[in-house]
């Protein structure tokens, strides 16, 4: 990554020219993967080729992470295989 990629929420910057985030402008993420930001459509498209490889890699992880997500469990003795509740013995 170079000084100008803005790949990474610490950095408040265009991912394409670098123009900062000020009040008079609001950067925009990518919406496939939410890492890069850019201040106007222009600035996408002139860094989408830099920008396609990492950005599919981590929207597959997005997407993984979506898809295989374990359900929360509301019942303390849930069996962590079925999610069925566990009888307790008195």
């Amino acid at each position: 990554m170079s000084g100008a990629d803005a790949e990474g929420d610490d950095m408040m910057c265009c991912a394409a020219c670098g123009t900062a985030e000020v009040d008079g402008i609001k950067l925009k993420k990518c919406t496939a993967c939410y890492l890069a930001r850019y201040c106007s459509v222009e600035c996408q498209k002139d860094h989408r080729p830099k920008h396609k490889k990492e950005c599919k890699k981590r929207a597959a992880e997005l997407r993984d992470e979506i898809l295989f997500k374990q359900p929360q469990s509301n019942h303390l003795g849930d069996c962590p295989i079925c999610f069925l509740p566990l009888q307790y013995d008195r």
